[in-house]
């Protein structure tokens, strides 16, 4: 997998003052988690130490992600009907979309929680929520609306449920997603897809006009060392390849970081699901603006945060994993 040159920190590098270019021009457009250069990983492997409230997608616990934020649901009843109506939206866009028994719901909402909780994220208000489960013999992403505690009860309505790519072992420069909570905030501006085909014919990120939302420098496991050291990677989830990738969902494949369905990636861009942060923002820069869609429905729950969980039993997880990477086809990109 050729390096890419990345951005050394979060800001939003120069390459993003237009929205229609990715920080990975090229053949690596067509690439994602990949390996920091050399020359940026010391920097950013400083960025998410643990003295760091970046470490493990923690975010910064002390603020509140919806301050000032307009167009919110007033109330909880206001909000479950909200939760209703995208989720009948959902069914008729997400054609990808899988029931989500009663029994994996609880176990990826409990996890969340507990990775919410280690993180110090206080759900203020009702917000959709992206939970992943990293786990190999799952590899399923679940949008929720998350509660916040109170009288009428903090369970939370599940929205709809598709397969996902995860990063995979075995493969060089291959990283393992890692868990913990990732924020979309207006401090990085992410990126929409050029369609760009790798050497391959790949389109890594999808075809032209896919978001790509971008998590920053975070720290994962180095899948292909038994060892498992640890290194930087730049945290994104994006669509794949139409043709030759996105019927591989359901296994892990990526180089660290989340593959989701193209409609999907629609859905979530379309009601703004991960955008709370980026509509506030927009009304002061034409940057996130140009960025939105313009044909945008936003939810009046959306949010910002995507979780990563893994539900695989402790010691089995690499082998898991080992095994699905061994029986999948070999991918063609990252």
């Amino acid at each position: 997998m050729a390096a890419a040159p990345a951005p050394a920190s979060n800001a939003p590098p120069a390459a993003h003052k237009s929205p229609e270019l990715s920080p990975f021009a090229g053949a690596a457009a067509a690439d994602e988690g990949r390996e920091a250069p050399a020359s940026v990983a010391a920097g950013a492997a400083a960025q998410a130490s643990p003295a760091s409230p970046a470490v493990a997608g923690a975010p910064v616990a002390a603020e509140d992600p919806f301050t000032g934020l307009q167009a919110f649901a007033e109330t909880e009843d206001q909000a479950r009907e909200e939760a209703v109506r995208l989720a009948a939206v959902f069914k008729h866009e997400v054609p990808a979309a899988l029931p989500l028994s009663p029994g994996r719901k609880e176990l990826m909402e409990q996890l969340a929680r507990q990775q919410l909780e280690q993180a110090g994220y206080v759900i203020s208000r009702p917000q959709t929520m992206v939970v992943v489960d990293r786990n190999p013999a799952v590899q399923r992403l679940a949008v929720f609306l998350a509660m916040p505690a109170g009288p009428g009860g903090d369970d939370w309505p599940l929205i709809g449920s598709a397969r996902v790519s995860t990063g995979t072992v075995g493969r060089k420069h291959y990283y393992i997603t890692p868990t913990g909570v990732f924020i979309n905030t207006a401090d990085r501006l992410g990126y929409r897809a050029l369609g760009t085909k790798n050497e391959n014919g790949i389109m890594g990120i999808g075809v032209k006009g896919m978001r790509v939302w971008d998590f920053g420098w975070q720290i994962a496991e180095k899948g292909w060392l038994p060892s498992r050291e640890k290194g930087p990677i730049r945290l994104e989830m994006h669509a794949t390849d139409p043709v030759y990738l996105e019927q591989r969902l359901g296994r892990t494949a990526s180089a660290g970081c989340i593959r989701i369905p193209a409609t999907l990636n629609v859905f979530l861009d379309r009601h703004g699901l991960l955008d709370a942060a980026y509509e506030h923002k927009a009304l002061e820069d034409a940057r996130f603006k140009a960025l939105l869609r313009p044909d945008r429905d936003p939810s009046v729950v959306a949010g910002v945060s995507v979780v990563v969980v893994d539900t695989s039993p402790p010691k089995e997880a690499d082998k898991t994993a080992a095994l699905k990477d061994g029986l999948a086809h070999k991918p063609a990109s990252g």
